[in-house]
This record gives C-alpha cells, structure tokens and sequence, in this order.
C-alpha cells in the first residue's frame, strides 16, 4: 500500500473543515466515533474499529452498515486507546503517508499521546501527521522539507530530551548547528521567507508544527 496514503478519522474535535483534508484515493480508517463521522458524511471506511463506547448502537448500526469491514474490541481488554489500534494497523500496511484527523481535541492527554504516536511511525520510516484546521504537525528524525500551505507559522518543539545539530535554511530565523532543549521555547513561532523551507537536524526528535490563528 506504499502508493497510498492513509487517513484515520478518530473521536476527537470534528467538523466539516475535515472533509477537504481527505482525497478520493485515501484509504480510510474511522476509529470509534471518527467512523460515525465518516458514515454520516456519505463516505465509507475502509476499517472502521474501536470499542464503540462513544455511539449509541443505532449509530453502531449504521457504522457496520457502511464500512467495509468493522473491528470491536472490548473496552476492558484492549491495550491501546482505539486511535493507537488504528494507527498500529496504518503503519503496519506501509503507506505512502498517516495523516490523523481528529487527533486533536479537549482532552489533552488524548491529544498528548496522539502526538507521541509520530514517534512509533518514524521508527517504522512511515511519514506521518496530525492535521486539523489549524494545526499540521509531524516529526523531523533527520530532515523535512516544509512548503508553504497557508500556515504562517511554524514552531519547533523536542519531543526528546534535546535536539541538536539544528539548521535551517529558508527561515526567518534561520539556525546553524544549534540545540534546542526540552521547555526551552525558541523555536516558537518562526517563519518561512519564501515558498518552502528545509529542517535539517542531527540528534534526536524534532516535533514542527505548522499552525495558524
């Protein structure tokens, strides 16, 4: 599946401004009540799992009605959050590109261990985002070239302890061979001085976070 990108759609804060962040071509994966957004908007998953503890079962009805195939877990038994089952199962099939909708959200340890899910997919050299209407975020573990796509700002985070050999080039503040350090916030808010930008880093885990207001 590594021509394919894969799009999981998962409980979290959804809306309409999800629907564009979804191309014809993308195999889809409704997690929980991510699927029941996905079947009311006339779209079908590919996959449609989780424990379905946040759907009435009318919806869960409809859910299994409308998706390829439906994976039910047991709330007690399982592991994982069902958005770490989805994204398991993604990285697994080797696609081209994860791309998370509705990862961010009011909980923010939700949110929290969703962004930590990057880690699990850089390990398995699978890229990866989360993407929301604001928000693109994705993790540089050597490099990531960025373009311009309507996000004024771009901020850089550790996700490891520290971060260094940090350059980057096409920046407003630009960086030569610098280290960045976990709570440290120099990397807030930097911008791109043309049409795209490159990261480039030699140690350690680099969270960018493309956003806008």
């Amino acid at each position: 599946m590594n021509d394919k990108r894969i799009v999981i759609v998962t409980g979290g804060r959804l809306g309409d401004w999800a629907l564009p962040l979804i191309e014809p071509d993308d195999f889809l994966i409704g997690a929980d009540a991510g699927a029941l957004f996905l079947a009311r908007r006339g779209l079908r998953p590919d996959i449609a799992l989780g424990d379905f503890d946040s759907v009435t079962a009318e919806e869960l009805a409809l859910v299994r009605r409308v998706s390829a195939e439906t994976r039910e877990y047991d709330p007690v038994d399982k592991d994982y959050t069902d958005t770490e089952l989805a994204w398991r199962l993604a990285v697994a099939k080797r696609p081209k590109e994860i791309v998370l909708v509705g990862g961010l959200g009011t909980r923010f340890d939700h949110t929290l261990a969703n962004v930590h899910l990057l880690r699990f997919a850089a390990r398995e050299g699978v890229p990866a985002c989360l993407a929301d209407e604001h928000n693109r975020i994705r993790l540089v573990s050597r490099s990531l070239r960025i373009a311009d796509e309507g996000f004024p700002y771009i901020s850089l985070l550790p996700l490891t302890e520290s971060v260094t050999g940090i350059t980057l080039t096409g920046f407003r503040y630009p960086l030569a061979d610098a280290a960045i350090e976990i709570g440290q916030s120099i990397g807030i808010s930097n911008k791109l001085t043309g049409g795209e930008g490159m990261i480039a880093i030699k140690e350690g885990l680099l969270l960018a976070i493309e956003s806008r207001d």
